[in-house]
């Protein structure tokens, strides 16, 4: 489904252990109506995130607002652990840690289940099989509706899906106008620039035949184009944040939403991941859509070479 979805990775405080407030639990009732004021309703979480805090404060936020989880879907994220075990970062797709894992992003939320549970990163010892069992145990008791996986490639979901009983129904990749590289590789094949690309190659086209949600994290470009980013751009980074001004001028309308429409106008059928916690930057996002419908062919390619600062092939 082509959405604008909210990433709430900025909400609950600091990433250490120690609790969150009530003015965490304020904030997040703040960006989750204006949210809802821009007419997003999939609310994006994943079990790290903040050390489980932007799952406990939202959790708060649906206690306290009767009728409230009727209105949203919600989907979470599991398989990476953080400073644990004497790692700093490690990944774990067995079968109890998935099991373990959403049983805890449940109760942290305080609802009964997820509209869709995210396989976080590719863990290298996961058994498909296995990953598969706990998906299927977790479908029949009712706790996940639907299960996707994020920055996978076309390969590795192709192995998941052999296994899975249901479809893998999204695919979270860093995507934006300054995260160029899954655009990029579509038009590089044969020519030396590819080389100074990693996208896997194939897997925007293996998610749009097998009706696969590209959903697009960073797709804002942390505010580079939009007056909120570093202090010294690029040169290409300047002239087109004027570009987008312009273009918001030109579409009555916000960068922000010039930026998610522009990624929203690709034929994959992208739903882009906001994780702004600034309420008037969130309601910013309300015309991505329009602006993809409305949005000139001639406008959307401005905007991408503006943003390599040269030309395309």
């Amino acid at each position: 489904m082509q959405e604008v979805i909210y990433g709430c990775m900025g909400l609950g405080g600091s990433w250490s252990d120690e609790p969150h407030g009530a003015d965490h639990v304020e904030q997040a009732a703040a960006a989750v109506q204006a949210a809802l004021d821009a007419g997003i309703t999939l609310f994006d979480h994943a079990d790290i995130y903040r050390s489980g805090k932007s799952e406990a404060v939202f959790g708060e936020v649906l206690a306290g607002t009767p009728g409230l989880r009727e209105r949203i879907r919600l989907q979470t994220k599991c398989g990476i652990r953080l400073n644990e075990r004497g790692l700093q970062t490690h990944y774990d797709l067995s079968r109890d840690a998935i099991l373990e894992r959403v049983e805890g992003s449940l109760k942290r939320l305080r609802t009964d289940y997820v509209d869709i549970l995210l396989l976080h990163r590719p863990d290298p010892l996961a058994d498909p099989a296995e990953v598969a069992s706990a998906v299927g145990h977790l479908l029949a008791e009712g706790k996940i509706r639907q299960v996707g996986v994020s920055n996978m490639s076309a390969a590795q979901i192709e192995v998941l899906q052999d296994r899975l009983e249901t479809p893998v129904v999204a695919n979270q990749l860093e995507m934006s106008l300054l995260k160029r590289s899954w655009l990029e590789s579509q038009v590089l094949v044969n020519h030396q620039e590819h080389l100074d690309y990693s996208f896997p190659h194939g897997t925007l086209e293996y998610c749009t035949r097998n009706n696969i949600t590209l959903q697009a994290y960073g797709s804002l470009a942390k505010g580079v184009y939009t007056g909120a980013g570093q202090e010294n751009p690029t040169s290409a980074e300047a002239a087109t944040a004027e570009l987008v001004a312009e273009l918001a001028g030109e579409y009555g309308t916000s960068g922000e939403s010039v930026l998610l429409g522009w990624l929203m106008k690709h034929p994959a059928g992208i739903a882009p991941v906001i994780g702004t916690v600034n309420p008037g930057r969130i309601r910013a996002c309300a015309d991505a859509a329009r602006v993809a419908t409305q949005l000139t062919r001639t406008d959307w390619y401005k905007i991408w070479i503006s943003a390599r600062g040269s030309n395309i092939p």
